[in-house]
């Protein structure tokens, strides 16, 4: 699933998945192959959602692009007319699908729950993308959206809580929960409220910060960072961090689909700087791994340790009073080199650039690698997101 995008799509027979190799393993999905289209109906070219799926476009001239004559397009008669293939990027991969509808199932829900004319794309070529993606941005064709139009209470109120990231290949990797609909009411009092014994180990806190609205990039999940904090020295963020103006940019995107956060550049600069000046006293810096990595900053531990002594807390506060306080392994990361014989810890942060030569849009991203230990809910109808931290591995019971 992506937040940072509003496409649901599947590979479909005959698939062909360009630098696909080594992507992800057939045997971590429960059905790899691509899929056979039976009940499926093709979406006409006259649809709204088709509209929406090629940006927009008015439906004469996507008709005119499905070859309905032109006497059909003034009479408005094109409905039998299906909706042409359509191209979707992301900042990694590509395909180009064709629109269908056919009733989605859900059945793990109680009571099962159907979704009638559910939309998605039906892809016969990607670039990197071998398995499809569940788009729940805030576009009219995300799974939320559609859910939203026939079970509100369940589509406009989603959460997950992603598995703390590994980079070791033989390690088993858990699947990380997902949870659409509000918490039964039994449940959410559990976790909002101490024991009677008055422990507060059940205790779950939510730090909600507003959703920005984007009149470019709707479908975005923009939030307002107005500073970070290394080691209680509070940096403030740039206007274009805090405010998305009229014209789309600026803002922060909290997109499950992409790995690391990104800052612009004069911002990125200030907050690794200060944690330089801090860690940078102490330990040396790993100029080698940089250079091997793509990283920065990175360190050598001290002969003989395994950790690292006194690394700052990062703090990142958002609009609307939220301060959400990163678990260290969010980010910095550690791991052993062997040519250095020696532990190695890096800043898990990445300069997003020049605002100046950007080209607009959002001005920063809040990737999945600082959102895994997190519940990250999205209320829609109090349009807000929220952050509490969680062992995400125990909330599948």
């Amino acid at each position: 699933m992506d937040t940072g995008s509003d496409v649901v799509w599947l590979p479909c027979h005959p698939f062909e998945c360009i630098l696909c190799e080594g992507k992800y393993s057939p045997s971590a999905v429960s059905h790899p192959g691509p899929l056979n289209l039976t009940s499926a109906a093709p979406t006409s070219c006259k649809s709204a959602a088709c509209s929406a799926v090629h940006s927009s476009l008015p439906s004469s001239d996507l008709c005119a692009m499905a070859k309905c004559p032109l006497e059909s397009i003034e009479i408005d008669e094109c409905k039998p007319f299906h909706c042409p293939p359509f191209y979707y990027a992301y900042g990694d991969g590509s395909f180009v699908a064709k629109l269908y509808q056919d009733t989605l199932s859900f059945h793990a829900a109680a009571p099962p729950l159907e979704l009638p004319k559910f939309t998605f794309g039906c892809a016969n070529s990607a670039l990197g993308e071998p398995i499809g993606v569940a788009g729940f941005g805030r576009g009219l064709l995300s799974l939320p959206a559609q859910l939203a139009r026939s079970s509100p209470e369940i589509g406009n109120y989603f959460s997950y809580c992603l598995i703390s990231h590994s980079f070791d290949a033989d390690r088993v990797r858990q699947p990380s929960p997902l949870i659409l609909g509000r918490y039964e009411e039994k449940i959410k009092k559990e976790i909002t409220t101490t024991t009677t014994t008055g422990s507060k180990d059940n205790v779950v806190y939510y730090s909600y910060t507003p959703m920005l609205n984007n009149p470019k990039h709707s479908y975005f999940y923009c939030v307002g960072l107005e500073a970070a904090s290394v080691g209680g020295r509070r940096i403030p963020a740039p206007a274009s961090l805090r405010r998305v103006d009229r014209r789309g940019n600026g803002g922060m995107v909290v997109d499950s689909g992409t790995t690391f956060s990104m800052l612009p550049r004069k911002f990125y600069k200030s907050v690794v700087g200060e944690f330089d000046r801090r860690v940078g006293a102490v330990f040396r810096r790993a100029n080698a791994v940089e250079e091997r990595t793509g990283l920065s900053p990175c360190y050598y531990g001290k002969e003989g340790e395994k950790v690292f002594a006194g690394v700052p807390q990062l703090v990142l506060h958002f609009g609307g009073n939220s301060s959400v306080v990163m678990p260290r392994r969010n980010y910095f990361y550690e791991f052993s080199d062997a040519a250095a014989k020696r532990v190695v810890g890096c800043v898990m942060l990445l300069d997003g650039g020049d605002e100046a030569e950007g080209g607009g849009g959002p001005a920063g991203l809040l990737g999945n690698y600082q959102q895994q230990g997190f519940e990250v809910v999205y209320d829609l109808e109090e349009k807000r997101v929220g952050f509490a931290r969680r062992k995400c591995a125990s909330m599948w019971g």
